[in-house]
């Protein structure tokens, strides 16, 4: 990711608090970048709307908890399931799970963020989320991959709810 600079002064500034908040994030710090950099024009006519990006670049929950989960040769296996809630204002968060080896606390920060942007321009009435896990679906069992599933919603459900 090349460094950021931005004409305005403040956007530059909501720009590298994010990236000191977060400076181990490099995919959800790129998200922020490039949505900075397309409504910089925007920012500069309605400078009132740069708290309001700043608030939509902070997360209103990250949980990140482990899914013990058994393998169909009866081994225990754990991996790490994460659930990203950003900006509530329109409504109740709505986003998908995502299962790869690859994901990580920033991949799931940046398809929220990204989230609160599709869903609003979609005219849906609901906030961003995103969850997803460490978890490689690929060369599992169809129980495997229904017992991991079961684990993952078991423990994300002691974390949300019909409100959250």
């Amino acid at each position: 990711m090349a460094e950021a600079t931005f004409k305005s002064k403040d956007v530059q500034s909501l720009f590298d608090s994010v990236k000191a908040r977060d400076p181990d994030q490099p995919e959800f710090l790129q998200a922020v970048q490039e949505v900075l950099e397309t409504m910089e024009p925007v920012f500069e006519k309605y400078p009132q709307y740069i708290p309001v990006m700043e608030r939509m670049a902070e997360p209103e929950r990250m949980i990140a908890f482990r899914v013990p989960w058994v393998d169909d040769k009866g081994v225990q296996q754990i991996n790490r399931g994460y659930r990203v809630q950003f900006n509530s204002a329109l409504g109740p968060y709505k986003g998908g799970l995502r299962f790869h080896p690859t994901v990580t606390l920033s991949i799931i920060k940046f398809l929220g963020f990204e989230q609160i942007l599709k869903n609003s321009l979609t005219t849906l009435p609901m906030g961003g989320g995103k969850g997803g896990s460490d978890f490689n679906p690929k060369g599992r069992s169809d129980n495997e991959v229904m017992r991991f599933c079961q684990a993952f919603m078991t423990e994300l459900s002691r974390h949300i709810g019909q409100f959250t």
